[in-house]
């Protein structure tokens, strides 16, 4: 399993290798205050493209990790930490959120069970299917190959633009990794499609919907608290219950309309209308 890290510098993105640095170790603790180390990486991380750095990350077990990035920005300097990098394992599971994400929005505590864990990846299936058919394309991308490409500018910092590359892509892409063959020539990865991980409205959807149905579903083995009482009864058989958020108000639900500009719209050339008959259709003479 991998993770593509970029080192944070000062409050910025920042690539130490130009300077003679370099990204030399990640740790992952099982808590946010970076206490109890539970595994750590055992090489430097592999410079994809300009600041981008890929960690072949240790096996551990599914769950919330806080991680602990060591890098030196520039030759001669003393290293430093990012503490800034949480992650949600294992990644690559197709989602653009994660089962911990959604029970943090939830209020389940952490670390989860394997029942409530394919309980929420469930969920997180469904919001994400509904997204899907609202924008009518995938939001997971696809990581596409292609070999012995010759760029067609051979400046570094121009490798990662897609349009240094001589293909054909009929959807958006970007660069993911680039590998020199020894010839002048490079294997490229792209990552072809709508990446809805990246895209903050989806995310910010797909999580609360996801919570909000477990949250509904009947015996729920999420746990979830399910809709809040307001008041009960003498008698205990009247239950209200506190009405949710309309709309645009804080706290409400996202609607699919928020992702309304992302939908991939289908353009159909406009069929000619059925000619009248004659007398009436102007491109009809009268038979002879």
């Amino acid at each position: 399993m991998t993770y593509d890290y970029e080192p944070m510098y000062a409050g910025a993105y920042y690539d130490p290798a130009p300077a003679g640095g370099q990204v030399t170790s990640l740790s992952l603790y099982d808590g946010p205050d970076r206490t109890t180390l539970v595994a750590a990486t055992t090489e430097p991380a592999i410079r994809l493209r300009p600041g981008v750095y890929r960690f072949e990350l240790p096996d551990v077990p599914p769950g919330r990790y806080w991680a602990s990035v060591a890098f030196i920005p520039s030759e001669g300097a003393a290293p430093v930490r990012d503490q800034a990098v949480r992650l949600d394992l294992p990644l690559g599971l197709g989602t653009v959120t994660s089962p911990e994400a959604v029970a943090e929005h939830i209020g389940i505590p952490l670390p989860l069970t394997a029942e409530q864990r394919d309980a929420l990846l469930t969920a997180i299936r469904n919001a994400q299917a509904d997204v899907v058919g609202y924008l009518g394309q995938p939001i997971v991308p696809t990581l596409v190959t292609h070999t012995g490409l010759t760029p067609r500018w051979q400046r570094e910092e121009d490798l990662d633009d897609v349009e240094t590359w001589p293909v054909e892509m009929d959807d958006q892409a970007e660069v993911s990794s680039y590998r020199p063959r020894g010839d002048g020539t490079y294997d490229v990865d792209f990552r072809v499609g709508f990446d809805g991980a990246a895209n903050t409205a989806v995310v910010r959807y797909v999580t609360a919907h996801a919570a909000e149905s477990e949250r509904q579903r009947p015996g729920s083995a999420a746990g979830g608290e399910g809709r809040r009482v307001s008041s009960v009864s003498a008698e205990g058989q009247a239950i209200s219950y506190e009405p949710a958020p309309a709309a645009g108000q804080a706290g409400a639900l996202p609607a699919l309309t928020s992702l309304a500009r992302w939908r991939r719209l289908l353009y159909q050339p406009v069929q000619n209308p059925a000619r009248a008959p004659w007398p009436y259709s102007p491109g009809r003479g009268r038979g002879r």
